[in-house]
């Protein structure tokens, strides 16, 4: 339900301000007297004022999302996978306010403050994450955020949405197990591809490894070629000219940004063309490369002359361990050129039970978002059920099973995710080959210059098939508060209100 005015007290939005007050006695005093005797003593109590007995307020969880204005779509399924979570009418009680409203998202936290809320979800932009979180930090309440604009974070203040940091974070994690040491990024020249390496410099900071080298490219296939082959540290391959490297990105994949809010994916049927032409004229043995992982960031024509470049450079597994981004999901049936490269993604069999209980209860798909939604709200709820509402449970090491799998949520405002790791296979397509649920205690975790020892249902040194298929089967601890959980949402799914 959403609230626009003053806080309501009997989640039916009638607002009440409260029915019962502690009456408070203040100023009685009793004063006895007696006499032991004609000669005795008088004997006079001390004066006891009365201590007001205090009431605690039963927690409450506040959400804050668009429910008007050009988000609402997305707002109200957010809304309503937060009540999948925690339906009406149960404990602990959640209101819902509209970050949209004339008044603006600072006025809706101040709302939810006002209605005695003690952790808030939302709102979903950056800048309305950072308009909440101005009135929540001073009165320490924390704000899991929906954004994905890792600048937000902060202590206090958690980043819920799916962000490049948290791709790039697994993936060096799952190619440090791999044995990989050495780190190196080609990215485009874009908001995306300096986010993925800034990930990447945090990441291998905080790991202890050597400060990866990062080049920035644009679109242009001679800019392309260069600086591969500078990364390299070798010279341009004769043999390929501009034009036939054209060509072949003509053909080559393309995709959009597979976390819209549409449930249709484009991508370009066209397969890429196959030729006999030689990937390089160098006869001799090939020097070894400056690093052993290569992370990309690129889609669609861009990616086309980028693996162009690689095979030029002859920069492709074994040799070199490729990463790329969750964008690669969409369209990797084309990727056969990248035959070994890992992506990460969401696990799609690990958030079935979820979708189906959406889908039985709103009867449509939840956007991917909304997921985040649901993770926050569950969480939220558990914790105060358990009465461990704070900051040191928040960021417990374990981690929390989400619809998507494990999340921890760092004590810096960032998030960790337990991403399914997939690998590319000949011809294309792909084959999950670390499953989202099965490794949250990161590599990357552990202090500067230590060890990284393999966990339980983590990625073996060089992974053959039999050693992936035992990963994936292979039980896992679950952490101590489970989000997402089949079993409980058999209780809460057909509670949930139907969509307005």
């Amino acid at each position: 339900m959403s609230r626009s005015g003053p806080y309501s007290r009997d989640g039916q939005g009638h607002g009440k301000r409260g029915n019962s007050r502690a009456a408070v006695a203040v100023g009685i005093f009793m004063f006895l007297g007696a006499c032991s005797g004609e000669n005795g003593p008088e004997r006079v109590t001390t004066p006891v004022a009365a201590v007001p007995v205090s009431v605690e307020k039963p927690a409450r969880i506040g959400l804050i999302v668009p429910l008007s204005g050009p988000h609402a779509a997305i707002g109200q399924r957010m809304r309503d996978a937060a009540r999948l979570a925690v339906p009406e009418n149960q404990t602990p009680p959640m209101d819902v306010f509209d970050s949209a409203q004339p008044e603006g998202p600072a006025h809706a936290a101040q709302q939810a403050l006002a209605a005695g809320d003690k952790i808030v979800l939302g709102p979903l932009t950056a800048g309305d994450t950072q308009a909440v979180a101005s009135v929540l930090q001073p009165a320490n309440v924390p704000e899991l955020a929906f954004t994905s604009d890792v600048a937000q974070a902060k202590p206090g203040v958690w980043v819920m949405g799916l962000t490049p940091e948290q791709q790039v974070r697994r993936l060096v994690d799952a190619a440090r197990l791999d044995g990989r040491k050495r780190f190196a990024a080609f990215l485009p020249d874009t908001a995306l591809g300096h986010s993925m390496g800034e990930g990447l410099t945090l990441v291998c900071q905080e790991a202890g490894l050597e400060t990866p080298q990062i080049v920035f490219h644009s679109s242009d296939i001679n800019d392309i070629t260069q600086k591969m082959a500078q990364l390299s540290h070798r010279p341009s391959i004769d043999g390929t000219s501009s034009a036939q490297a054209s060509q072949a990105a003509e053909s080559g994949p393309s995709a959009v940004d597979p976390l819209n809010d549409g449930d249709e994916i484009e991508s370009s049927s066209a397969k890429p063309e196959h030729t006999d032409r030689p990937t390089g004229t160098v006869t001799s043995e090939v020097s070894p490369s400056p690093f052993d992982a290569l992370l990309l960031g690129d889609t669609g024509l861009d990616l086309a002359r980028v693996i162009d470049a690689l095979k030029n450079n002859q920069l492709l597994v074994p040799q070199v361990r490729i990463l790329g981004p969750m964008l690669w999901r969409s369209f990797d049936a084309k990727l056969g050129d990248l035959r070994g490269a890992w992506y990460v993604a969401f696990d799609e069999k690990q958030r079935s039970g979820y979708v189906q209980s959406y889908q039985n209860a709103y009867q449509q798909k939840p956007s991917p978002v909304a997921d985040f939604a649901y993770d926050a709200a569950a969480l939220a709820g558990a914790l105060i059920r358990q009465n461990k509402l704070n900051v040191a449970t928040l960021t417990q090491r374990e981690g929390y099973l989400g619809v998507n799998g494990l999340f921890h949520l760092r004590p810096d405002g960032r998030m960790t995710r337990a991403l399914g790791i997939y690998q590319i296979a000949p011809g294309g397509g792909s084959q999950l080959i670390v499953p989202a649920s099965r490794d949250l205690a990161s590599a990357s975790g552990l202090p500067a210059g230590a060890g990284a020892p393999r966990q339980q249902g983590t990625v073996p040194s060089r992974v053959t098939p039999a050693q992936a298929k035992a990963v994936q089967t292979s039980p896992a601890a679950a952490p101590d508060i489970a989000v997402w959980s089949p079993s409980r949402q058999a209780t809460v799914g057909s509670r949930a209100p139907s969509t307005p």
